[in-house]
């Protein structure tokens, strides 16, 4: 059995940039974009300032987040441990970059699919050495069989005091590092700077107040753009009203039998809204894609461990529920069969977000609790604003409104303010109670979103008389919760990850 691994010797390193270079030259990476990068920092006050040097590149795991949550199988491991990708089958979902702790995958501006450290693995099948290893002027790159006890690897593990980048991930890298300086293998032990005297940086958030005591300055780096963005917080929003009006449905029409006589006449309009807003999920979802029209190889070429691929299942099942409705409206099998399909719909998305293994703060137990409360929010408000002239049904919505309400509201609080196991997690909470996020939570989400909804449902509840109480309620909640939505996305990206 062969296991190759790199062996990055930091004291030896000069921080020549040959094999970011060679790396460039060997697998015609484009500019702006790299597979291998060296990275500086700074230590020390003027003049006793010294230099420290590390590369950065995959890590080429043996349990490789990016190869479970990868939909299509673009990114696998070969029987030689080295983790290779097939950019023909990669759809640009960018679900990789977000798996990866180590910061290692990029997207192709020229193919528009995700790319990476490969090992040079061209090279490697035909005897060859990586190209970095080649060029490296002081040998500082050494490359080989971990289960050869004889390889320069083996030897290098036996010989020296090694590391590896975030050993807590439970990756197995297989890219160890001698005499690396530990600031450089945590990023947060750094301040970082938002330009650097030849180049400005674009990244995608800014932390301030960093956890750990900063130690030394980072010099030089390479951009690392958040991956999901507008599109995807929306996705959440619009599948949250999709999943939450069919859930709604369904769990009257089991509960009140009597439910769908007060809204015969009106069953196919909000089965209809449900559907337009599934299909405006599917096209967030498609439009995020950097290779949309590869969207159809989730389905013909799927990596069932992907919980992209378990979601889009999922959402084609309750589609076609949702349909069904439309043939029998108000069957009570029907509705048995939906309530769990609906809230599978809805609540999916914790898995998807769990797999993006980089993140840690979308790791919290709750995220599930919260996009199945998200859609018995966002469906109630939907019915409340599609049938103001139902006020029995009006009423009874209110009052899920109102507890989905709180117990979102609930869940958030304690998923921002609960103790954090790591930092990173500790950062992007702080993002969105103390930093830019604090807006959209305060303001927006709990000011909107929770109390100001609530307090004008309850009024609707005392005076059933003033419908528009119940209206307002219902979009405040629903800008809140897009606020909500927007913040959490954003907020668990901005832990710099290398």
């Amino acid at each position: 059995m062969t296991r190759y691994s790199f062996v990055i010797d930091q004291t030896r390193c000069i921080g020549c940039h040959a094999c970011t270079v060679a790396c460039k030259m060997e697998n015609e990476v484009p500019l702006g974009v790299f597979r291998t990068w060296v990275k500086y920092i700074e230590r020390g006050e003027f003049p006793q300032v010294r230099r420290f040097y590390a590369v950065l590149r995959c890590n080429h795991c043996d349990d490789a987040p990016c190869v479970e949550i990868c939909p299509t199988s673009a990114l696998y491991k070969r029987s030689d441990g080295i983790v290779d990708f097939d950019n023909g089958r990669c759809i640009g979902c960018k679900a990789c970059m977000q798996a990866c702790p180590y910061d290692a995958l990029y997207i192709d501006p020229e193919t528009n699919t995700a790319a990476k450290c490969h090992f040079c693995a061209h090279r490697v099948d035909n005897g060859l050495e990586p190209a970095c290893v080649i060029v490296c002027p002081t040998q500082a790159i050494l490359w080989g069989d971990l289960d050869d006890p004889d390889s320069i690897v083996s030897k290098a593990l036996r010989e020296n005091s090694l590391t590896v980048r975030k050993p807590e991930q439970k990756t197995k890298p297989k890219l160890f590092y001698i005499g690396a300086d530990q600031t450089l293998l945590n990023p947060l032990s750094s301040e970082s700077e938002q330009a650097y005297l030849w180049a400005d940086k674009t990244d995608g958030g800014v932390v301030s107040g960093h956890a750990i005591p900063v130690k030394s300055k980072v010099a030089y780096d390479i951009s690392h753009p958040k991956p999901w963005g507008a599109k995807i917080s929306t996705y959440l929003w619009t599948k949250s009203i999709s999943a939450g009006i069919m859930l709604m449905l369904s769990l009257l029409t089991i509960i009140t039998p009597q439910f769908i006589d007060i809204i015969l006449g009106d069953i196919t309009k909000l089965i209809l809204l449900s559907f337009f807003f599934l299909a405006v999920t599917g096209y967030f979802l498609v439009a995020d894609l950097k290779q949309p029209m590869r969207f159809i190889y989730v389905f013909l070429k799927p990596n069932l461990s992907s919980w992209l691929v378990k979601g889009a299942f999922i959402i084609s099942i309750f589609g076609l529920l949702t349909l069904l409705w439309l043939i029998i409206p108000g069957n009570a099998i029907l509705a048995y069969v939906t309530a769990p399909i609906a809230a599978l719909a809805a609540g999916y998305s914790a898995f998807l977000f769990a797999q993006a293994e980089g993140r840690d703060f979308w790791q919290s137990p709750s995220s599930f609790m919260h996009f199945i409360f998200a859609a018995v929010q966002a469906g109630s408000a939907s019915m409340i604003i599609a049938l103001p002239y139902a006020p029995n049904l009006t009423q009874t919505l209110v009052v899920f409104l109102i507890i989905s309400n709180i117990i979102l509201a609930i869940l958030a609080l304690a998923e921002v303010f609960q103790r954090h196991s790591t930092i990173e997690a500790e950062l992007s909470a702080k993002y969105m109670t103390m930093d830019r996020g604090a807006y959209y939570f305060w303001i927006l989400f709990i000011g909107l979103g929770v109390v100001a909804s609530t307090l004008l449902g309850a009024a609707y509840l005392a005076n059933p008389q003033m419908q528009a109480y119940g209206l307002i309620a219902s979009v405040a909640a629903l800008i809140g919760l897009y606020a909500y939505e927007h913040v959490w996305v954003e907020a668990g990206q901005v832990p710099p990850l290398s």
